[in-house]
């Protein structure tokens, strides 16, 4: 199935196994995983769910959301900023679903991604600050 996650996933070739943790497999597989958690995202109405958030501040799970939605239509720093904000309102929110959502950006955007280096800063900030 050309262009789906399955098409990928059954088309990949083998990897040896002294390569499987190389920074590339890695951003790869989690690349991977976000488009698998993503394809529902990418239909979401972004402009509803913006609306959602100004409306209920309070409501992270729609903020949550948003994050998806915005990475999902390719708008990383969008993305970023909604998961960094919930991360400034409750760090424990959903047993920390939006720090380990944004690691898992990270890595599938991959480590020299501009918007990686600036978001890992900033999270580090949040955490240890």
């Amino acid at each position: 199935r050309s262009g789906s996650v399955t098409g990928v996933q059954t088309c990949a070739l083998p990897i040896s196994t002294s390569k499987t943790n190389a920074a590339p497999i890695a951003s790869a597989r989690a690349a991977l995983e976000l488009a698998r958690k993503g394809a529902a995202s990418a239909n979401a109405d972004v402009g509803k769910l913006r609306e959602d958030v100004a409306q209920n501040p309070g409501n992270l799970q729609a903020q949550f959301d948003l994050a998806l939605a915005l990475n999902a239509k390719q708008d990383r720093e969008g993305a970023m900023e909604q998961l960094l904000a919930i991360i400034k309102r409750d760090k424990a929110w959903n047993d920390g679903a939006a720090r380990k959502q944004l690691v898992e950006f990270f890595e599938a955007w991959g480590p020299g991604d501009p918007m990686s280096v600036k978001g890992r800063q900033r999270l580090s900030t949040l955490l240890f600050a």
